[in-house]
Parts: C-alpha cells; structure tokens; sequence
C-alpha cells in the first residue's frame, strides 16, 4: 500500500502543476517577431493586432507591452471578448503631441464593452497634453473642440485597474460611463495645476466602483462624480494639485438620473482650490435626487472651501441664478474633517430656496484658516445642519440644529 501511494504521489503533483501552468494566460508580447512593436516607434497597428487575438481567445491572455518608451496613434479596444484579459503596461505609451492625428472622437484610448479586464503593469499613458492646454479656451467658449480623454472606459465589468499611471492628459484623464464592479486601486494621475478640464477620475451612470491607494495631481476634480452613478467607494486618496474632491455637477440636463451611496473616506488634498462639495446647477430642467454621501476621516492642508454644497454652481454665467436648482439634496454627512484652509468661509452650505437639504450633519470639523481676510466663518443657507462637537464659527449657528 506504501509502494502505491509512494508512486501516485508524484503524479498528482505533477498533474496539479500541469493544471496550475496550463491556467496562466498566454503572453502576447507586442515586441514580438509576431506583432513586430518596437520601442521610439508606432505600435498602434501591433497593439491592435494583439488585442484582436487575446479577445478572440477562449481562454484568459496577458497582453504586455514592456519596458521603454512606445508611440501610440490611439484606438479603442473593443469587446465582447470570450475570455478575461490583463493589459500590463510595463513601459510608456505616448499620444501624439499634435491632437490632430489622435482619432476623430476624444478618446485617445479606449476599452469598450468589456468584462473581466486587468490594466496592470506599473506603466505610464502619456497624453502629452501641454500644448493642448495652451490652446484650450474652454473655460470662456463653451463652443470650443473637444480635447482628447487619456483613459476612457465604457461598459466596462467586473475589471480591475492596478499601478498603472496618467500623465498630462489634454483632456480628463479618466472616464467610466456605465461601468460595473471596477476596482481603481494604486493608480496616479500626474499633470501640472495649470492643465485645465483635466479631471482626474470622472465616474458616470457607473455602479460598484473602488477608488483606493491612489494618488492624483492635476488641473481640475480629482475625482468627479456625474449623474446616475451608484455604490461609490473612495478611500486612501491623495489629492493635490486640483479642485478637490466633487460630486457634480448635477442638474444641468433634462436626463439625468440619480446619485446615490457615495462614500468619500481617509482622504488628504493638499493645496486644492475646494475640498469637498456637491455642486448643481440653478434652474434645472427637471427634478433630480443627490442623496446618502458621506465625507469622512478627511484631512485638508491649505484648502480652499474645504466644505462646499452650491446649488447656485454658474461657471461661465450660463444660468438663471435667480432660479432655484431642482436636485434634492439628502442624507449627507462631513465627519471628522480637519486642517488649514486658505479661505476664511470653511463651511459653506448653500442648498436650493424651495427645496432645502434634509439630513446633513456636520460632526467633528475643525480648521485653521491661514490667511488675513479676517475671521474664519461658516455660511449656510436652507437648510438646518446636525451639529456634533463643531467650533462655533464652523458651525451654521443661525437655523442650526444642535445635537
């Protein structure tokens, strides 16, 4: 009986290391003899070709695009695929500085109506958008071209993007509309403050989706969260430069739909011109819902309006101010929020005449305004805060609510 399972022993490891190799993905090296990709060159036409491969597989592939610096027309990667495929950028892509030659639409790269994706690798997307900013007049001529979005991400499933970088996008960096179960984890978003409409994250219409250990630095939102979208997770999140952290805006187009179970969570901007906010729009077309956000374990360093709800958000004047928003604003929470802030209006609550903000609390903030432009000080308007161990002048006194 010794000598029996003495020799059946070998084989079964054998056979579980046959299985356990065999259920690797194949490597799709686009430096390969097969798809012929070469480092200081194009290898838009290589990466297309694996891409067609690996979704045409049954079985999971690894496509990898190694060490060194790779140009990159751009193109979107499209499914349905039959089988999980992992993206490992280990070098950099880089877009074409004159936006002209990038495709006809905003996207420089594209992943479409996929499920199962790894975007992994520790590489860098290179928008090299420097140029694009300085032709960008959109912050003045709401007419102006669309600029191209580094990363955008639609119909994406049950996918993971891991410890891979965006930099200088000429667009936002980031874009998931309609998206589902996606996990955002060690990720940077690099561009100088002076890069304008380069949002960081920008989530739409999306559900189920983490945000954690990340780092991001640019010219707008860190992280923007649109309509329709659901089940938000943000943690560990370094924020600076940018415009902090938003929800919205919101209540600008007569299609929108609601946002719900946002949480915001052990988070640090440093150096942004808001901290965190809800923004919509006066005058909104039709009635909208913001409801269940949660800012929490928050720390701010030299921010400016560290605690922002505006329902009178106007860039560019293209609204009737006088006219209420019709998004209602409820079940909102800012806890354990602290540090310096630039501006001496720390706490600032601006809800929609007619429709006042139910259910927002305010428990545990205090700051230290840095500046000479007198006292710091809070303004808050329809709405009745529950207030929990706050500072007099942060506290909303007038219409408040004590706990």
């Amino acid at each position: 009986m010794g000598l029996k399972l003495k020799n059946v022993l070998p084989m079964f490891v054998f056979l579980l290391l046959a299985s356990t190799a065999k259920a690797q993905p194949a490597a799709l090296d686009v430096t390969s003899a097969k798809y012929g990709g070469k480092p200081d060159s194009d290898i838009t036409q290589a990466l297309e070709k694996a891409w067609t491969d690996a979704c045409a597989s049954t079985t999971p592939s690894k496509i990898v695009v190694p060490k060194g610096t790779f140009k990159f027309v751009g193109t979107t990667f499209k499914g349905p695929c039959k089988a999980a495929i992992e993206f490992q950028l280990q070098g950099t892509l880089q877009a074409p500085v004159d936006g002209s030659q990038l495709p006809k639409d905003d996207t420089w790269i594209g992943f479409d109506h996929v499920d199962g994706l790894t975007l992994s690798g520790g590489g860098t997307f290179d928008g090299q958008g420097a140029q694009s900013w300085k032709n960008n007049d959109c912050n003045k001529n709401r007419q102006c071209k669309s600029k191209h979005i580094n990363l955008r991400f639609h119909f994406l499933t049950n996918s993971k993007i891991l410890d891979v970088t965006s930099k200088d996008s000429k667009n936002f960096h980031v874009n998931l509309l309609k998206c589902e179960k996606v996990e955002i984890k060690g990720f940077t978003v690099s561009a100088p403050k002076e890069s304008m409409n380069t949002d960081g994250i920008h989530i739409g219409r999306s559900t189920g989706i983490s945000i954690t250990d990340t780092t991001i630095g640019t010219g707008d939102d860190c992280i923007s969260i649109g309509d329709g979208t659901k089940d938000i997770t943000v943690t560990n999140v370094n924020c600076g430069p940018g415009h902090g952290i938003a929800i919205g805006s919101l209540g600008r187009y007569p299609e929108e739909e609601p946002v719900s179970g946002i949480n915001i969570k052990n988070c640090t901007l440093t150096d942004t011109t808001n901290g965190v906010r809800i923004k919509t729009w006066p005058a909104s077309p039709k009635d909208g819902i913001a409801s269940d956000i949660h800012f929490e374990d928050i720390t701010m360093v030299n921010v400016g309006n560290p605690i922002l709800i505006d329902q009178e958000y106007c860039p560019w004047n293209e609204c009737k101010k006088g006219v209420p928003s019709k998004v209602k604003i409820s079940n909102v929470s800012f806890k354990n929020i602290k540090g310096t802030c630039i501006d001496p209006v720390a706490v600032k609550l601006v809800c929609a005449q007619g429709m006042p903000c139910e259910n927002v609390e305010l428990s545990d903030i205090d700051f230290k305004y840095t500046g000479n432009k007198g006292p710091i000080t809070s303004v808050c308007s329809n709405v009745k805060p529950t207030i929990n161990r706050v500072p007099q002048p942060l506290a909303c006194a007038t219409g408040a609510a004590a706990a």
